[in-house]
């Protein structure tokens, strides 16, 4: 078995947790930042991991097996495309684009070269969600016909062009993953931008998955008080699964009995869904298998996304059209 050679491309703030992570999992080879001062960080804290400011470094460099993308959304592809065009196995944040068809080109590239293509989904790999998800398949909550996530938080540095982008996909991913339902379209989608400029810094989705199953989906950079809550509803049981809590995470209540609840005791919880994400890809690496966040996974979000974002940039042109409209009657 081949021993992995870790690089990571970004070393920001969600970084800084990757690199620690492939360090500690003793893959970590190099790190990539055009920042001097992140890289000043990482020879400091890292002892014998490499740095470069040139992402080409890593690709001339044959003795790094696998990379990791942590730069802005919108340089995703280009960058994934060089990793495994120079056949890098290659674990990319989410969202894997923000076009669905370079998504599908880049699983397609990875595929015909056998690579590992790798999306940051991390919910996908949380101790709580899984064990929500096996419950559901052992059908505690009986048949699946609602689900509902809540991704509300502050965010200072809206760096992305919504929050859409930068949240939905972990609740797109995660009510997929759970359900076992995959999305068939967006029935609703609404966004607006506090700041009244282009980044939307709020948004509703409304998405029918497989067998009429219903899903909504609200996220927030504006919510002072953090909530990250998970609700599924069967036709016997509703889980609410709300990771804010320190325990008690998961709980079941019965639809027909008041008062009636189950905490359900979680397994390991204590283990870091981060680190269970950057174990899988090496051992995706090592054995040659799919990520349960593949590339295709990557493709089946962006492409919801980008359909929920040309209905909400639809609707604030006929708002806008609306308003012009009601301005030039009061003028006449």
């Amino acid at each position: 078995m081949t021993e992995q050679k870790i690089a990571v491309i970004g070393c920001g703030v969600w970084g800084r947790n990757i690199v620690r992570n492939f360090y500690n999992l003793n893959a970590l080879d190099t790190v990539c930042d055009i920042d001097e001062e992140n890289l000043k960080k990482v020879t400091e804290q890292y002892e014998g991991v490499h740095v470069t400011r040139d992402f080409h470094d890593i690709i001339n460099n044959k003795a790094i097996t696998g990379v990791v993308v942590v730069t802005p959304s919108h340089t995703h592809f280009k960058m994934v495309k060089a990793m495994l065009e120079a056949g890098k196995h290659v674990y990319v944040e989410k969202p894997i684009s923000t076009v669905a068809q370079e998504a599908k080109d880049l699983t397609e590239l990875a595929n015909s070269k056998g690579l590992v293509l790798m999306v940051g989904h991390l919910l996908l790999y949380h101790p709580a969600v899984n064990r929500l998800k096996m419950l559901i398949e052992e059908g505690a909550l009986g048949d699946i016909v609602y689900a509902q996530s809540d991704r509300l938080n502050v965010n200072y540095f809206k760096n992305d062009r919504s929050v859409m982008w930068d949240l939905a996909p972990h609740d797109v991913s995660m009510i997929s993953y759970v359900t076992g339902k995959d999305p068939v379209r967006v029935i609703s989608a609404i966004g607006c931008s506090s700041d009244r400029n282009e980044i939307m810094d709020i948004t509703h989705i409304g998405i029918e998955f497989e067998d009429g199953v219903i899903g909504h989906i609200s996220d927030s950079w504006i919510t002072p008080r953090k909530h990250v809550t998970l609700l599924v509803r069967g036709t016997k049981a509703t889980a609410i699964l709300d990771d804010t809590l320190p325990e008690h995470k998961l709980v079941i209540f019965d639809n027909f009995k008041a008062g009636n609840t189950q905490n359900i005791e979680l397994d390991y919880l204590e283990i870091e869904p981060l680190k269970l994400e950057c174990q899988h890809f090496i051992s995706c690496c090592e054995k040659g298998k799919k990520a349960r966040s593949d590339g295709e996974n990557g493709y089946t979000v962006v492409s919801i996304l980008e359909e929920a974002e040309k209905i909400m940039l639809g609707d604030k042109v006929k708002q806008l059209d609306k308003v012009n409209f009601a301005l030039s009657r009061t003028k006449k």
